[in-house]
């Protein structure tokens, strides 16, 4: 007899998929294939405007869709996952072009082919961590390795810019957020 707590017969997996709690996308070659409710809400779009879209609508810019892209590459041949805290931008409706923070995370169905074919999983931090400053795209990618820990170094090396570089990155984001040092800078932007 089977055990009710371990039985997944009866489960809709495509209600799961449309009903969770955080979006959700299907990809191939970085391409939307599939997304669910929660991610159409979270970009103010309707699931027919997704799907069958790169994935560079949700990206502030499209300099950044393909450094994002280009970094993750290795990452995802390696492990088959990642993660990050990056920049979005919504799609559509009344906070159309609205940017927010996004916590996002894939998985690779082959790492021998890491953008062939995904899952990826959007939440939404706009409730604990908003944008509160204009920022280019390579500002927010340097605040968003900041928030992680990196050092300047780290920085640079993984996005492929020396460390000088991202100190003039972090004084103009120190400038821009008022901040009297870099631990102050790192805690007003995880303060939002």
């Amino acid at each position: 007899m089977a055990n009710p707590n371990t039985d997944l017969s009866g489960i809709d997996y495509r209600l799961a998929f449309d009903l969770a709690p955080l979006g959700l996308a299907l990809s191939r070659q970085r391409t939307i294939v599939d997304c669910n409710q929660a991610l159409c809400e979270m970009f103010g779009a309707a699931r027919e405007q997704l799907v069958g879209q790169s994935f560079q609508v949700l990206y502030p810019s499209a300099d950044e869709y393909e450094r994002t892209g280009a970094r993750i590459t290795p990452i995802l041949g390696r492990s088959g996952t990642y993660a990050d805290d990056r920049v979005m931008k919504r799609v559509d409706g009344r906070f159309k072009g609205e940017t927010f923070w996004c916590h996002v995370t894939g998985r690779a169905l082959r790492r021998e082919a890491p953008h062939e074919a995904g899952i990826w999983s959007f939440e939404d931090l706009s409730s604990r961590r908003a944008v509160k400053a204009e920022l280019t795209g390579r500002e927010r990618e340097v605040a968003a390795f900041l928030m992680n820990g990196l050092t300047s170094k780290e920085i640079g090396k993984a996005l492929g810019i020396s460390h000088r570089t991202v100190e003039i990155y972090r004084a103009r984001l120190m400038r821009k957020y008022q901040a009297g040092s870099s631990v102050d800078l790192v805690h007003k932007l995880i303060a939002g």
